[in-house]
């Protein structure tokens, strides 16, 4: 099954420091065990699975689908859709990621993304996983078992011997259900011992696994250790496709990734943003824009990805998951294309921006009018609120910014800038952008804000009464104190509610200004009163709003939306 498309990518090394020259590359026919092209390197995107097992990062079934129509735009080999097994909702955001962004083209240059989940070593699992991508055009399962001795003896508790012949077989049965395209992940191999982890690798190949994934699974390895494993399996194994997986742990996802694509791994699983467990994982925004920049290094790599959509895929991964990027986060914080505090610096970058910018913002999808700082006056905040064509202009700003949004979705942001406009007298990009922030992370809930009144002083205790509005319309209050409005105003909530929570992270933030937006990202753990339960299922909201008080109380909400939405979709799982 070899099936071929071609996509458009942004190319950085014009030698000049910018991003170069923009053309057209071939994607070479998809074969799983076999890339035409020995330069090519697909990329595989586990924001899905990997990424939204990083705590708080939980999506909703329409989210990830989002979030996966934008990675096929984006131009992603792989897109592996999550684990099946764990839950009925992931399940059904698994399939229902095969049927519509796997088999079909969404967009004008015909590519149809491959469509991976990740199964354990056993039967149910793998039954479970082919049964949720079994409709996708080119459907994929991932396999894993442990190779390291660590993993083997106080995990597994598997010998050698067992821990092969579950490879080898799980690997033929997945095959036997006719998923033509099975991938094996040793799990540790950056930690196995060399000749055993030969050996695994050569079983599964035989039994039909067409990728061998090689993942750095704690983040342990060095660039030169990575780069030596990559290079020792190519020595040892033929017929199948050769794939990173690198952690973060210690700051060398990135380069080990890079390291093990220079060393002859030809697919590359990485993260938007770098989410994922721990300290997460390789992000595709550094991997893709490195070797575009640098392939004359790389012996001449390349892959498909078209980096104007890489702000876009950040945005809404960081909007959907509440983990917003931090300040200096290469390649995707603006801060790298904004104006150099070194008047050195300023000097080269005014005579020749290539002096100090090896990025031009244009590639990922920005544009230097993005990060100018221009602020909206009461003018034309007015002239936004207040003529026929409002929408129109406001549309026209957030496009500036990087937001194509359209229909409901600009309406409730256009409510929301007149609500807020009143009390503000200007309004930066970065005011907006927060407006699109909590407007992209709402999704109808159980419960909504009617009412919030706080009464508090210098000395006592907080007095906080909410009102909160059931999805059947139906009004319950509840009263209560506490040393500040926002813990009260949680207490009052969790009378109403009724469910058992925790709040394990609260972070608030606000741009300049005495009238500045404030924006809330909440984790709370649900199901336990203890904090130091580890395997408490953990929700992350988020909120922006004109008062602390309120955005922190509209993040609860949310998160605690999200908690019970997911609890409730997690019921059954469609069969068909």
């Amino acid at each position: 099954m070899a099936i071929s498309d071609h996509s458009a990518t942004a190319n950085c090394g014009s030698g000049d420091g910018s991003a170069g020259n923009h053309h057209l590359i071939s994607r070479p026919e998809y074969v799983p065990n076999h890339i035409s092209d020995p330069s090519y390197v697909r990329i595989l995107d586990t924001t899905l699975r990997d990424g939204e097992q990083a705590p708080g990062a939980a999506m909703t079934t329409e989210q990830k689908l989002a979030v996966a129509r934008l990675l096929a735009h984006l131009g992603v080999d792989i897109i592996e859709a999550g684990f099946p097994c764990s839950s009925p909702e992931s399940f059904n955001a698994a399939k229902a990621i095969a049927s519509e962004v796997g088999c079909q083209p969404l967009f004008a240059d015909g590519h149809v993304p491959v469509i991976a989940v990740v199964a354990r070593s056993n039967k149910k699992d793998i039954d479970t996983a082919w049964a949720a991508v079994r409709h996708a055009r080119r459907p994929r399962v991932n396999t894993f078992i442990a190779t390291s001795e660590i993993h083997m003896k106080h995990k597994l508790r598997m010998s050698k011997e067992e821990v092969v012949k579950t490879a080898a077989e799980m690997v033929a049965y997945a095959r036997s259900l006719g998923c033509a395209d099975v991938a094996f992940a040793a799990e540790d191999a950056g930690r196995s011992d060399r000749e055993f982890l030969y050996h695994v690798l050569n079983e599964v190949i035989k039994a039909g696994a067409g990728t061998i994934i090689i993942p750095d699974t704690v983040g342990y390895n060095l660039p030169c250790e990575f780069a030596n494993l990559i290079a020792d399996v190519k020595k040892h194994t033929v017929g199948a496709i050769i794939a990173t997986h690198c952690h973060n742990d210690l700051g060398f996802a990135t380069a080990n990734t890079l390291a093990g694509a220079e060393a002859g791994a030809r697919q590359l699983e990485v993260t938007i943003n770098g989410i994922g467990e721990r300290a997460g994982n390789a992000a595709l925004e550094e991997v893709v824009m490195a070797i575009n920049c640098r392939r004359e290094l790389l012996g001449g790599l390349h892959t498909s990805i078209a980096t104007r959509h890489i702000m876009a895929a950040s945005k809404m991964v960081a909007e959907f998951t509440g983990l917003y990027v931090q300040p200096h986060k290469a390649i995707r914080r603006t801060q790298c294309f904004k104006l150099h505090e070194s008047g050195i610096h300023q000097d080269g970058v005014l005579k020749f921006r290539g002096t100090y910018e090896i990025i031009s913002p244009e590639d990922i999808g920005l544009s230097r009018s993005n990060e100018s700082g221009i602020v909206l006056g009461s003018s034309e905040i007015l002239l936004i609120c207040c003529s026929f064509s409002g929408r129109h202009a406001l549309r026209a700003r957030l496009l500036k910014l990087g937001y194509d949004i359209n229909g409901k979705e600009l309406d409730d942001i256009f409510v929301r800038f007149k609500e807020i406009a009143g009390t503000k007298k200007n309004f930066s990009n970065d005011d907006i952008k927060a407006l699109v922030n909590h407007e992209n992370v709402q999704f109808q809930g159980i419960w909504s804000l009617g009412d919030l009144q706080v009464t508090y002083g210098t000395n006592g205790f907080c007095t906080v009464t909410v009102k909160l509005i059931s999805h059947d319309r139906e009004e319950k209050i509840a009263c209560s104190i506490g040393e500040n409005p926002v813990v009260a105003a949680y207490k009052a909530i969790n009378d109403i509610v009724e469910i058992p929570v925790t709040l394990k992270e609260y972070v608030n933030s606000a741009m300049e200004g005495i009238d500045a937006l404030a924006s809330t990202r909440i984790v709370i753990c649900v199901d336990s009163n203890d904090t130091t339960v580890q395997n408490c299922p953990t929700f992350c909201g988020s909120a922006t709003g004109k008062d602390i008080v309120i955005s922190g109380v509209q993040a609860y909400i949310n998160a605690l939306n999200k908690a019970m939405y997911l609890k409730s979709s997690s019921v059954k799982i469609s069969s068909s």
